[in-house]
């Protein structure tokens, strides 16, 4: 994820980024199923997945944060 990208979901809405929260979370979760089940053959999708998941919640997290100021 490069710094463009992460600028494009600072200016996302809170429900934008909660419901792309939501369905990288269920990715995530099919992901580690597939993994457990050794199924899964792009074991490096896992590990995006987790990064851009924790990317959004932080830029989430920033913004319900600055809301309550």
């Amino acid at each position: 994820m490069n710094k463009k990208q992460k600028s494009e979901l600072r200016n996302l809405s809170t429900d934008l980024l909660r419901e792309e929260s939501f369905k990288l979370g269920q990715e995530e979760f099919k992901l580690k199923a597939q993994h457990a089940t050794h199924q899964l053959t792009a074991t490096h999708r896992l590990k995006v997945v987790r990064r851009w998941l924790a990317t959004i919640l932080t830029i989430l997290h920033e913004k319900m944060g600055q809301k309550k100021v």
